[in-house]
C-alpha cells in the first residue's frame, strides 16, 4: 500500500487543521494507521492510531489526547487526523503509514512501514 499525507499548514494558537492520508493500491483492512510527527531537533513521536483490524479503536498520545480525533472513511481508504486546539509545539511534519503489529507495538514508529511523504504543520502563538 502507497500513502500520501496531505492537509498540513500554517495556523494560529487555538486554530483547527485536517490533514489526510490517502492509500493507493490497497484498502486500511486489517491495518493500523498510525500518525507520527518529527520537529526539528527531535525524534520522531508517535501521534495516533487507528486499528481497522479491530473495530477502528483509536489510540492517541498523552499530548494530544482530547484534542485530536483520528477516523476513516468507510471505503477505508483514508484516514484523517482531526486537529484542534493546535498548539506552537505541536509544530512538526506529520507522517503517516501502516503496521500490523500487535497492540503494544503501534507506538513505535520502526514497526511501521509504506511511509507516506509527510505534510508540514506550523502552529505560531
Amino acid at each position: 500500500v502507497q500513502l500520501q499525507a496531505s492537509g498540513g499548514g500554517s495556523v494560529q494558537a487555538g486554530d483547527s487543521l485536517r490533514i489526510s492520508c490517502a492509500a493507493s493500491g490497497r484498502t486500511f483492512n486489517q491495518y493500523t494507521v498510525g500518525w507520527f510527527r518529527q520537529a526539528p531537533g527531535n525524534e520522531r513521536e508517535f501521534v495516533s492510531a487507528i486499528r481497522f483490524g479491530s473495530g477502528g479503536r483509536t489510540y492517541y498520545a498523552g499530548s494530544v489526547k482530547g484534542r485530536f480525533t483520528i477516523f476513516g472513511d468507510n471505503a477505508k481508504t483514508t484516514t484523517y487526523l482531526q486537529m484542534n486546539s493546535l498548539k506552537p509545539e505541536d509544530t512538526a511534519v506529520y507522517s503517516c503509514a501502516v503496521t500490523r503489529a500487535p497492540l503494544s507495538g503501534i507506538y513505535d514508529h520502526n514497526n511501521y512501514y509504506s511511509w507516506g511523504q509527510g505534510t508540514l504543520v506550523t502552529v505560531s502563538s
